[in-house]
């Protein structure tokens, strides 16, 4: 089936240099040069994978990805001139998959959004895990605490996945960055820092009384939630 990738960015040069070259590897490409045209879209279709730039008119990538965030859980890569760390950084906090520095070869976009999608719907063989009031549907990707659905990008329930296929074990945070990734990017340990300290909010799990993922200081992370055989 088809893959749909929305791609927000005000350079009508390289949207159309994006939409020629992705459509070469079977994706349909929509562009737009202006977010509040890329929102509406969002309401009428949801794409496979949202490609976003953080330099935008009138508001900023960081803004739109926050916007998507309160409704969709659509993997989103961002785009950014500078690369800086710290953009990154804030991407991620605000829900972004991945994110790919400018310029860029478009093979390595091409490879990204390609292992994005893969690390999406390729997630774990088992079916459904419960641990207490957590339910994870590993074939549908949800995730519910209580009965209540709880929304997880991407890169969050894949890090979840990590966590509950191993059980008890100290992951340092090279190893879930691999884990999570099998394209190669700059590893900063924040990364890791960031997605956790995410999951956790949105799992309601005090990270000083932890009952999933416990903070081993100096090694890295161990999930320490009891499956239920039931």
């Amino acid at each position: 089936m088809e893959k749909s990738i929305l791609v927000i960015d005000d350079d009508e040069k390289l949207n159309k240099l994006l939409k020629d070259y992705l459509t070469k590897f079977g994706f349909k490409v929509t562009t737009v040069i202006h977010p509040d045209d890329g929102l509406e879209l969002l309401e009428k279709e949801l794409p496979d994978i949202i490609i976003l730039d953080i330099m935008l008119p009138d508001k900023d990538g960081f803004e739109v990805c926050k916007e998507i965030r309160k409704t969709h859980s659509v993997p989103i890569l961002m785009l950014t001139a500078r690369g800086e760390v710290t953009d990154r950084i804030v991407g991620l906090e605000l829900g972004a998959d991945d994110y790919l520095p400018k310029p860029f070869e478009p093979r390595e976009l091409a490879a990204r959004i390609q292992s994005i999608l893969r690390r999406s719907k390729d997630i774990l063989k088992r079916d459904r895990i419960k641990i207490g009031t957590l339910i994870i549907d590993l074939n549908k990707q949800t995730v519910k605490l209580s009965d209540k659905p709880i929304e997880l990008t991407t890169m969050e329930f894949e890090m979840l996945s990590v966590f509950v296929k191993n059980p008890g074990r100290v992951l340092n945070r090279d190893r879930i960055m691999h884990k999570t990734h099998d394209v190669d990017w700059e590893a900063f340990n924040r990364t890791v820092d960031v997605l956790v300290s995410r999951l956790r909010q949105k799992l309601g799990d005090d990270p000083k009384n932890p009952s999933l993922i416990k903070t081993v200081w100096g090694k890295g992370y161990k999930f320490i939630g009891d499956e239920d055989d039931s």
